[in-house]
């Protein structure tokens, strides 16, 4: 398999010599349309079996797993017409390696990596074991009979009270001792494109039981079948698959893992432990890779770096714009005038920040605001700072002086937990939901100060990786996104060169 050199786990492209451009147009023109169709025609098939099976069931019967003719039946019909499906989109057989533990070994299988939405292939050698699915497929037509059939765990990502309960009810069936089927998870919890292990999502280990890892890998001269944050589209995907005269797929049952009594009260622990087993085994990486709030960052210790950094595009288009190199500086130190005596913390509209950086055109300031929201606004304070730290214009401290007062709401010289979420996440860029544990080693006495956190920053040997390799000014180059290098559990993390850069201005 050809392999190719990709910045981050989030982004895969499918790469085609001319010749199999060629071959895919000639074969996908006949086979994209009758594979799709048949594989259809066994989904409408499905449909309503899979809404016969718990027909006429009240809401109490339904909350217990079903049992009897109606499990035999329906369930025995609708796995071999899942067989029949993937059958039909070009997968003739699929490798099994290893042996399937039974649901008293382990009632949850952890299956990766996760590349695709044609990983559901793996529900055939696992007889249709239950899975965990956002609640918002429920609404789509032939999946959310499929899911009600399966007795899913549904939880929605945006709302805290739907996740919740979905731990507890993932945790009651995990701990029900052979009453409720086995399970099967992705732990990855969205998919990459399988040259590294992202971090594992505690869910399938919060009850303590044993997991047995699956690794699912798709073992082919071209790799059509992935689906990631950026790179080829799902629709895309398909047809480059379904194009091939036929798809390989292998499934390997891993020995069943144990968990120790630490791990058993430290989930985190837990799926790192696995985590780091099952990409040994598939010869990669295990990274602190995670997505977030639907973007792709990396964790260090606790602190969200995202992949994309909005204030490195930022730089980008402001040195293509009208402004320049030069002007950008210009534009910078105004920015941070208006943040320390105008109206601080205020949002401004896409039309105001082309006014205060002197652009010509509404569409870059559109573009900007982009970076950073959803809507055609931005937080000042934000723009500028994250922008500013990555420019080389400014020295660290004396931006940190600056952020510090900017935060320093009350003026009493030191930051609460909240405030100093808020500065690190305008540092950075992005929105940062975890600090706690940064914020307790910086504070002293329960206060935060910026002696205290510049200290921090600059010496502790977890947080300094923030300024030596993130917060590298744009010319550098060097910081761990860029050189696409990936940060492994051990804590480990090199430039191109293979040693640790450092030379942050701090002073």
């Amino acid at each position: 398999m050809e392999e190719h050199d990709y910045p981050h786990p989030f982004i895969h492209e499918v790469k085609l010599t001319t010749a199999l451009r060629i071959r895919g147009i000639i074969l996908g023109s006949v086979l994209f349309p009758l594979r799709v169709t048949l594989a259809a025609i066994c989904f409408l098939i499905m449909w309503p079996l899979a809404r016969l099976r718990l027909a006429g069931l009240s809401e109490e019967e339904r909350s217990r797993p079903v049992t009897g003719w109606r499990h035999w039946l329906f369930h025995t019909i609708v796995w071999q017409l899942s067989r029949g499906v993937f059958l039909c989109l070009g997968f003739p057989r699929v490798t099994v390696k290893g042996r399937r533990a039974d649901l008293k070994e382990a009632p949850v299988l952890v299956v990766a990596p996760h590349s695709t939405y044609l990983d559901m292939v793996v529900l055939c050698p696992t007889q249709l074991a239950t899975v965990v699915s956002r609640s918002e497929n429920k609404s789509l037509p032939v999946i959310g009979a499929l899911l009600e059939f399966n007795q899913a765990v549904l939880v929605s990502r945006k709302d805290p009270e739907s996740r919740k309960k979905a731990v507890t009810q993932v945790t009651e069936r995990l701990t029900s001792n052979g009453y409720w089927p086995q399970m099967l998870m992705f732990p990855e919890g969205t998919t990459t494109n399988g040259r590294a292990l992202i971090k594992f999502k505690p869910g399938a280990f919060l009850a303590g039981v044993p997991v047995q890892p699956v690794l699912l890998r798709y073992p082919n001269k071209v790799d059509t079948v992935r689906w990631t944050y950026k790179g080829t589209a799902w629709y895309e995907a398909l047809w480059h698959t379904t194009s091939q005269i036929y798809t390989n797929a292998t499934v390997e049952f891993l020995p069943v893992y144990q968990p120790s009594e630490e791990e058993k009260n430290d989930p985190g622990l837990y799926a790192d432990n696995v985590q780091k087993l099952m990409a040994k085994e598939l010869g990669i990486p295990a990274t602190d890779y995670v997505m977030e709030g639907g973007v792709p960052v990396s964790k260090v210790g606790g602190v969200s770096l995202p992949v994309d950094s909005p204030a490195r595009k930022t730089l980008s288009l402001l040195h293509r714009s009208s402004l320049g190199p030069y002007g950008v500086e210009s534009a910078l130190h105004q920015l941070r005038d208006t943040c320390q005596f105008g109206a601080q913390g205020s949002k401004v509209s896409a039309d105001e920040l082309a006014s205060l950086l002197g652009l010509k055109d509404r569409e870059t300031a559109m573009a900007l605001c982009g970076f950073y929201s959803k809507d055609e606004t931005v937080d000042l304070r934000v723009f500028y700072l994250s922008v500013a730290a990555l420019s080389g214009f400014f020295r660290f401290k004396s931006l940190l002086h600056a952020a510090f007062t900017m935060f320093d709401r009350e003026a009493t010289g030191s930051l609460s937990a909240e405030e100093f979420s808020d500065l690190m996440g305008a540092l950075l860029g992005f929105p940062q939901r975890s600090t706690a544990e940064l914020y307790k080693e910086a504070s002293s006495g329960g206060s935060l100060t910026e002696e205290n956190l510049l200290r921090v920053l600059t010496t502790h040997p977890t947080y300094q990786r923030l300024l030596n390799e993130y917060l590298q000014p744009e010319e550098a180059e060097s910081h761990l996104l860029a050189n696409g290098k990936a940060v492994n559990n051990n804590g480990n993390m090199h430039n191109g060169n293979g040693s640790l850069h450092n030379s942050k201005k701090f002073e």
